[in-house]
């Protein structure tokens, strides 16, 4: 069975039978070994948005298209793929956590405009450099972080 889903986009997308390769290989990769089609489903809206979404607003676009899907399983697939190191996470003030496919490996960094949600990927190595000289001079192993930076984008600032 498909679905035809609105994807971030504005054009349509199908969800159900076979996966394109980096999606499937993607869902493949998540620590439980399990590839759902709500995993998928969740996976492939998340991959078509540019910008942060939450998790009530992914159920809302799946359930919206007709793909059987709980909240509480959406959730849980973006907490696997998160896990998975498939996902950025930034947190929102309103909304909680905001999910977005990550477009490659590694960890990044996001400048998100506070009017729109538009987000911009930022160069942030000597944040990344700062982290592992702390935990050296501490003796901590394994330093994680998170640097969230928030602002105004010029479209909305035009438009103010």
């Amino acid at each position: 069975m498909s679905h035809t889903l609105s994807s971030c986009g504005g054009g349509p997308m199908i969800v159900g039978g076979g996966l394109p390769g980096e999606v499937a290989d993607a869902v493949r990769d998540v620590p439980s070994g399990r590839s759902t089609p709500q995993r998928a489903a969740v996976l492939r809206v998340l991959a078509a948005c540019p910008d942060f979404v939450s998790a009530q607003e992914l159920h809302a676009r799946l359930a919206a298209d007709g793909v059987s899907i709980g909240l509480t399983t959406v959730y849980r697939s973006v907490q696997a793929l998160e896990r998975a190191g498939l996902l950025d996470v930034v947190r929102d003030d309103a909304e909680g956590r905001l999910y977005r496919r990550r477009p490659a490996a590694g960890h990044r960094h996001y400048l998100i405009c506070r009017d729109c949600g538009r987000s911009q990927s930022v160069d942030a190595d000597v944040v990344e450099e700062w982290a592992e000289r702390v935990g050296e001079c501490t003796g901590f192993s394994a330093v994680e972080h998170i640097l969230e930076l928030t602002g105004v984008c010029a479209r909305c600032r035009v438009g103010s």
